[in-house]
């Protein structure tokens, strides 16, 4: 890395709390050095109380872009200038692009996952999507869903204050996207979720559920409500295969997984600040070697 480094690179980075174990800084360094590309990238452990000091450290250092974890991706989305069009319903912001000192926000969370489906042989255009949860994750994917033309979002999740930031987002998203029609139900209420996956086309766990050291959970407590021709995706990518994602690949659905969503989210990001493709393929094998 330091024998790359010349006066003339360009800084790109992440800034979150925490972000000693991110895989950004190997992902967006690997896929420099492959298109020979004088950048480099690195994280910073910033507090959501240090984001306007880090986003105006941003401006003067003129990066050309930045990601954003957690806890500051709702900061930041107020202290850009410019917000895509996803990132401005959602109100929150994981990748900012430096456009010649205009700061512009977007958030490819939900880009990252509509990519994966994709990748799989799934579109989620003119389909109904059941959707469990309704925080950060969720809300990334109900909103691009919506952009990307599903004809229905059925939003379930617990009787919690995310519920109703639930009912919130679908009220923007009947004005934004008025054909697609959006609907928030309690969890609790296991019929409605019953009915709601006969029904939708693609079931998704966008909650933290099933992730380690939880592996033995799952939202879906009646295997019966899978069904072959159903899509199951989840969010969690440890493991790789979830409770949920066994259950239903067992009952004959395709099932796809939330190690994909991370790594496509990471290459829209990377189009943004560069215009190039990421190196997936080539990545990926990189990834392979150092297990």
């Amino acid at each position: 890395m330091e024998q790359r480094i010349k006066g003339s690179t360009g800084l790109l980075c992440l800034i979150g709390s925490p972000v000693g174990h991110s895989g950004s800084p190997a992902m967006y360094n690997f896929s420099f050095r492959h298109h020979g590309l004088d950048y480099a990238y690195m994280a910073f452990d910033i507090r959501e109380e240090e984001a306007e000091a880090a986003v105006q450290a941003m401006r003067l250092l003129n990066v050309r872009g930045f990601n954003v974890t957690m806890p500051c991706k709702n900061v930041v989305a107020g202290l850009v200038d410019e917000l895509s069009p996803a990132a401005r319903i959602i109100g929150a912001v994981n990748t900012v692009v430096n456009d010649q000192g205009r700061l512009v926000g977007h958030m490819t969370d939900g880009g990252g996952f509509v990519r994966n489906l994709r990748e799989h042989g799934v579109d989620v255009k003119d389909k109904k999507i059941v959707l469990l949860g309704a925080g950060g994750a969720a809300t990334a994917i109900a909103v691009e869903c919506a952009l990307q033309g599903a004809r229905a979002i059925s939003v379930f999740n617990a009787n919690d204050p995310f519920l109703d930031r639930a009912r919130t987002t679908a009220e923007t998203l009947a004005v934004e996207v008025p054909g697609c029609q959006v609907k928030v139900i309690c969890l609790e209420d296991q019929k409605a979720l019953r009915d709601e996956i006969a029904s939708g086309d693609i079931l998704v766990n966008a909650t933290s559920v099933g992730m380690k050291p939880r592996e033995d959970a799952t939202l879906i407590g009646d295997v019966t409500m899978f069904r072959p021709g159903l899509v199951v995706a989840d969010t969690v990518y440890n493991p790789l295969e979830t409770k949920l994602m066994r259950q239903a690949r067992e009952a004959g659905c395709q099932v796809i997984g939330g190690k994909g969503m991370l790594l496509w989210q990471g290459a829209i990001a990377f189009k943004l600040y560069t215009g190039l493709d990421m190196p997936v393929e080539e990545y990926q094998k990189e990834q392979e070697k150092s297990v």
